[in-house]
């Protein structure tokens, strides 16, 4: 959230020393900008798994279609080609799912509990300005009473105000130093927080990666032809590419 302190008259008598408005100034927008990151971590999480899980549903649909379709049911090699495709697709959408699960559960939930925080400091934040803004309220009608000519009436009424005065002072002093003292600690507690988060992310990808090499190594070994380049394929794809056209010349005439 973007902070807009409130607008109201001054006091002549600063009553928030500047260094200590800057120091609060500046750990509250650490806060602010973690938070922004911490929602667009969580955001850019999510838009990543959905594409990976995605993927994987296709890659299997695809190999589905494939066995589906005619051209396996006349050719048992091409059969047997695209029946170890589906089993290594169905393998690997089964990995996804589980490295998906595991991102969730030890990636984004903590992210969501994270950013849960926030409103609560928000909320803290703007009780402050309030106090603030009363402070300032009663500091500025007590400096009216001061600046007056001391007769009985306006001595009362000073008395009355510093009296008023009193409690609102220590309320915003209260919640002020709180803050300072908690801000500070929230954005430290950060690291601690996620680190945990991002190992299980990399041991997640490590795993999941470990696993596709295996996959697609063994699916390799199935389909490889001895002594078949992939120079040689590609030439024979073309030369086939050649036939099906003049095939369609003939067609055609």
């Amino acid at each position: 959230m973007s902070w807009i302190p409130f607008k109201i008259g001054h006091p002549k008598k600063r009553i928030v020393p500047k260094t200590v408005e800057r120091d609060f100034e500046r750990e509250y927008g650490k806060l602010q900008q973690l938070e922004e990151q911490t929602r667009r971590l969580q955001k850019d999480m999510k838009k990543s798994t959905d594409a990976d899980l995605a993927m994987s549903k296709s890659a299997v649909k695809i190999s589905l279609d494939l066995l589906s379709n005619p051209l396996c049911e006349q050719d048992q090699d091409l059969l047997n080609m695209v029946t170890a495709l589906d089993t290594a697709m169905k393998r690997m959408d089964a990995f996804n799912q589980e490295k998906v699960n595991q991102i969730q559960k030890t990636v984004i939930e903590p992210l969501k509990k994270f950013g849960s925080v926030f409103p609560s400091l928000n909320m803290a934040v703007k009780r402050r300005e309030q106090a603030l803004q009363d402070y300032r309220r009663l500091q500025a009608k007590v400096e009216k009473y001061e600046e007056k000519e001391k007769t009985g009436p306006v001595l009362a009424k000073l008395h009355q105000a510093r009296e008023e005065l009193r409690p609102v002072r220590e309320d915003f002093e209260a919640k002020n130093r709180q803050l300072l003292e908690e801000m500070p600690r929230f954005y430290g507690s950060r690291l601690d927080y996620f680190q945990p988060s991002f190992e299980s992310l990399i041991r997640a990808q490590v795993v999941y990666y470990s696993e596709m090499h295996k996959i697609f190594g063994d699916l390799s070994h199935q389909l490889d032809q001895p002594g078949h380049s992939d120079e040689q394929r590609e030439r024979e794809n073309e030369a086939k590419l050649s036939e099906l056209r003049a095939l369609s010349i003939v067609a055609d005439d």
